[in-house]
């Protein structure tokens, strides 16, 4: 099983490069990196895990310029977002930044996407809250467009695209419906989370990986239903805190890799985790 890593980094922690070159050197598979542009502090969106909002989210770096370092200091780690907020950003500069991050890491990266759970953050971009699945999957649909080997024209519900050249390409080639890099779909089990990973994703980036048992087979389902190949299936439990019979339990459902939360703190701390989590590679 590969095991991977993620961690809010801000402008308090350890710093992109220092985190990169230590996860190669020790031999973990990769480094996966989430997203908050800004969390408005009258929000009254509730924090999904309760309590207060912890300060890191407002301090969060820009995912493509943290990896894009990461990506320049390593040959191996693989590099993923978890997850970009689609639906906030304009889709052909989306394009281009995930295209040229992947380009330059030699093909290493993995497009972790998701809805969000922070509606004030999401009003700021102009995104209406009850059509936001709809707005994140036409975006997806104009940068497969984009990402496309021909030039390929878009018309969706919210934008469109002229038949362009763009390049560089995503690095993968085309695997059924998904065009571009490794894709993942993150948020909770569910039909209609399982339909949109059917139709344009490679997999589920489920958090926290619990209730795996029960959700695995009808993702499954879904996924033959949609036509797709089983055995390209991928399923990557996300910001987990390990234990071994956690990890053996993911791997009886087949689960490949899995990635490991970091603490938001200084190198010191960091890498203190780092060792702990060594036993598991």
């Amino acid at each position: 099983m590969r095991i991977a890593t993620t961690i809010f980094l801000t402008d308090e922690t350890v710093t992109p490069v220092r985190l990169a070159r230590e996860l190669e050197q020790r031999g973990f598979a990769g480094l996966y990196l989430p997203e908050h542009t800004h969390i408005p502090v009258s929000r009254r969106t509730p924090y999904p895990a309760g309590g207060d909002l912890p300060r890191e989210y407002g301090r969060t770096l820009d995912p493509f310029v943290a990896l894009g370092q990461a990506a320049a200091v390593t040959e191996r780690l693989t590099l993923g977002t978890g997850i970009t907020l689609v639906a906030q950003h304009d889709p052909v500069d989306l394009a281009k930044q995930v295209a040229t991050l992947d380009h330059l890491s030699g093909g290493r990266f993995t497009l972790g996407i998701g809805y969000g759970w922070n509606v004030e953050e999401a009003a700021d971009h102009g995104v209406e809250w009850s059509t936001r699945r709809e707005l994140a999957r036409d975006r997806m649909a104009l940068m497969r467009a984009l990402w496309s080997a021909e030039p390929t024209a878009y018309e969706g519900e919210f934008g469109s695209v002229q038949a362009s050249f763009a390049f560089p390409k995503p690095g993968q080639a085309p695997r059924g419906p998904v065009v571009g890099p490794r894709t993942l779909i993150g948020g909770g089990a569910g039909p209609k989370l399982f339909a949109a990973i059917a139709e344009h994703a490679d997999g589920w980036l489920p958090i926290g990986g619990r209730g795996l048992t029960e959700s695995v087979p009808k993702l499954r389902a879904a996924w033959e239903d949609a036509g797709r190949d089983l055995k390209e299936l991928q399923v990557v439990p996300y910001a987990v805190l390990p234990d071994p019979g956690k990890l053996a339990h993911y791997a009886e459902l087949g689960i490949e890799e899995v990635v490991l939360q970091l603490p938001p703190a200084a190198e010191p701390e960091v890498l203190r985790v780092l060792d702990g989590y060594a036993a598991f590679l």
